[in-house]
């Protein structure tokens, strides 16, 4: 079976509004652009996978349990804007963390790319074909990393602005619904030129 391109998403800034360290379930919301970016990007075919860091758990937020519901309630999210949750990946390491267990250095933390490869050895994807879409350059470097082209949603959530070889993202959009256009248009041509 050939391998497919897909569309990963950061959580917090980039599919949903960023609250910190939310996982309650009803204060879940759409970010600017992110309901109608997805509809765009259910259209394009390509499985949506989220990959977030999740250094809650690791600082004694909240149990790694809790993430079942936020899991559930992002695939209905999903649903509602049309769209299929293809993949929900999280880390929950954080070295500065209280948690003895995850209080750690790991590769699936971003802006490692440890998830993005996971994720593409269970879903068989691509990753020269792939995209990923983030509101803060580890995002942008962990996408580059894996080999995926990458969009930065530049809504001012990235305030530390670090230079670094993997750090500069294929393109930069306002928002989620117009970097969805972008990338849908990609997928669509890429796919054109490997039939």
């Amino acid at each position: 079976m050939a391998l497919i391109p897909a569309v990963f998403l950061d959580k917090d800034g980039t599919v949903l509004a960023d609250e910190p360290y939310n996982v309650e379930p009803a204060r879940m919301a759409y970010a600017a652009g992110a309901r109608a970016g997805l509809r765009v990007l259910a259209a394009s075919g390509a499985p949506l996978i989220v990959i977030s860091n999740q250094p809650g758990v690791a600082r004694g937020r909240f149990a790694p349990q809790a993430l079942a519901r936020v899991h559930t309630r992002l695939a209905a999210m999903f649903a509602a804007a049309g769209a299929r949750l293809a993949g929900f990946y999280w880390c929950p390491h954080d070295p500065r963390g209280t948690v003895a267990a995850y209080s750690r250095v790991c590769a699936c933390r971003k802006p490692q790319p440890g998830l993005l490869l996971q994720a593409a050895r269970e879903h068989r994807v691509d990753l020269g074909r792939s995209w990923f879409i983030g509101d803060i350059l580890d995002d942008v470097e962990a996408g580059n990393r894996a080999g995926c082209r990458t969009v930065l949603l530049d809504v001012g959530n990235e305030t530390e602005w670090r230079s670094g070889p993997c750090r500069t993202p294929t393109v930069t959009m306002p928002d989620l619904e117009q970097a969805a256009r972008h990338v849908a248009r990609a997928v669509a041509e890429a796919g054109r030129e490997a039939a």
